[in-house]
């Protein structure tokens, strides 16, 4: 126990006024006023004063310093299989972007005034009173509404993009919906198709051609396809998605979209192909999968998808015989103008996301659709100048091919987009004749869904909608109410099945393409108001 100080003792400790307590030196000695006491403390303590100034200026030091930020919370990528933790790519994301991570507020959305002017724009257009036209999402330099300056220029691809921009007016196409003439009855049909193709994704991530029911949930869904298209088919589906403005990052089928894309990635081998090489019609996979690839990353630039879309692309090139297109094999000297329309799309992609393309490519794809285009009339043929479609010995009494324009589709489509991508701009376009010709054609083909006279063909439509958009005045005025009746109409809408949302495959390709093919395409047709600007201007073609 501390002993209590002795005051006899006084004069053998250190100077008293040091040891004793403050207490004790106010009230232990001779009173004092208040100044003389602050003078004597201040006088026997200068390391008081001291410390006090110390501490003060340290306190105002650190007042005035701004607070450490947390550290950044690092979100998980969530790309998974069955929506659940890991994309297992070696890739990795760069730090995420604010457009990226959190969705604009309504406030903050890009609205702008459509380019698209030649199209009629009916008195009653189903989205006066119901339908937010609006919704423009994302950097709007790369909306198909954009200058004709900058970034976004002179963009228009194959699936997907606008003539203003890199990939059309894709993140919130209900902003060009009255220009380009749809309507509530075609958004409806789109958010139908992609609520199905959703729906019967398998676990893996593709979509299993000949297996898809294995996800119906109420009954069978019937129609499958032949299991060897499964990349082409998983490319078709993702390019609905991405047509829509959906990616791995953002939206309501982002989980879809990445898994997709994952399986995809998957299924690419050494030389970039995607898909096994084991069936003869490989090219078709490849085709469409890497346009799938392609727009994936020309929508986000994300890294994760730039070097598979590059070897896709690539791939592309390799298999393209010399000055001339593409068919079934790699640089085997055959050509046809079906293959050659996915390859030149495919490659119109990879240019409007920036990726490396040999330009040379599209003079040989001209060279072709030259050879195949019968002079006076404009029509192409598959193989053979003039002869129209390809058709299967099980399919051509079914649906003749007197009774489709898809080759001259696919030609003009090609004239088109290689014309615009060796550098031509609207008016040098509009000097090749054959593609006006082509369009002549194909108004006295426009679609039509009748069985019995064999004019259903899913993929004339989809060609053909992209042309004749492209083409724009008389050809798409005809061409768009035809289209509507015939693929909107015919769209399974019966409550409490699991077709809602699809069409029954009943075109020539149905046994190889089968429900998931004719969901994907007949989409892809109703997509194009809001996915496309015009390559030759609004006038479009005379």
């Amino acid at each position: 126990m501390a002993q209590k100080p002795q005051r006899g003792r006084q004069a053998e400790a250190p100077p008293q006024r040091e040891q004793m307590t403050l207490s004790e030196r106010m009230y232990g000695h001779e009173a004092k006023d208040f100044n003389e006491l602050l003078y004597e403390q201040t006088k026997n303590a200068p390391w008081l004063l001291a410390s006090i100034g110390i501490h003060g200026v340290a306190f105002a030091i650190f007042a005035l310093m701004p607070s450490a930020p947390p550290p950044p919370v690092q979100e998980q990528s969530n790309l998974t299989m069955n929506q659940t933790e890991n994309l297992e790519m070696k890739e990795e994301e760069p730090p995420p972007t604010p457009e990226e991570t959190k969705p604009l507020e309504e406030s903050e959305r890009v609205v702008e005034d459509p380019v698209l002017k030649d199209a009629k724009v009916s008195d009653h257009n189903e989205t006066d009173d119901d339908m937010d036209d609006n919704g423009s999402l994302g950097d709007p330099r790369f909306n198909s509404d954009a200058p004709f300056e900058g970034p976004g220029t002179n963009g228009t691809i194959g699936i997907g993009g606008g003539a203003g921009g890199k990939f059309g007016n894709r993140r919130g196409g209900r902003n060009n919906l009255k220009a380009g003439g749809g309507g509530k009855k075609s958004q409806n049909a789109v958010d139908l198709a992609l609520e199905w193709l959703k729906n019967h994704q398998s676990s893996d991530g593709r979509w299993d051609t000949d297996g898809f029911d294995q996800m119906c949930k109420l009954n069978k869904c019937s129609g499958p396809g032949e299991g060897t298209y499964d990349p082409g088919n998983s490319g078709l589906a993702l390019l609905c998605f991405l047509g829509a403005g959906e990616t791995h990052q953002n939206g309501t089928y982002k989980d879809t979209v990445r898994n997709g894309l994952k399986w995809l990635k998957d299924q690419q081998d050494a030389e970039g192909c995607f898909g096994p090489r084991s069936t003869q019609h490989f090219q078709y996979n490849h085709m469409c999968a890497s346009l799938a690839m392609t727009e994936a990353y020309g929508l986000t630039q994300s890294p994760l998808f730039r070097e598979s879309a590059q070897r896709g692309v690539n791939f592309v090139i390799q298999s393209q015989n010399p000055y001339l297109a593409w068919r079934y094999g790699v640089r085997d000297g055959d050509n046809d103008t079906s293959v050659t329309g996915w390859a030149v799309m495919a490659l119109k992609s990879a240019i409007m996301a920036e990726l490396e393309v040999d330009k040379t490519a599209f003079q040989g794809a001209l060279t072709w659709t030259d050879r195949m285009t019968e002079p006076d009339f404009g029509r192409v043929g598959y193989q053979t100048r003039g002869t129209g479609p390809a058709r299967t010995e099980a399919m051509k009494d079914k649906f003749p091919q007197s009774e489709s324009e898809a080759m001259t589709a696919v030609g003009v489509l090609n004239r088109i987009f290689c014309h615009h991508s060796k550098g031509d701009e609207g008016d040098e376009i509009k000097k090749d004749e054959m593609i006006a010709k082509g369009g002549d054609l194909m108004l006295k083909k426009l679609p039509k869904w009748d069985a019995d006279a064999g004019c259903i063909d899913f993929y004339y439509w989809y060609y053909g909608s992209l042309a004749m958009y492209q083409l724009g005045g008389k050809y798409w005025e005809a061409w768009k109410p035809a289209m509507e009746e015939s693929i909107i109409k015919h769209q399974r809408t019966e409550p409490g099945r699991d077709e809602i949302g699809s069409w029954d495959p009943e075109d020539p390709w149905a046994p190889e393409g089968g429900r998931i093919y004719s969901t994907a395409v007949n989409c892809l047709c109703l997509e194009v108001f809001y996915r496309y600007g015009r390559v030759m201007g609004t006038g479009g073609a005379k």
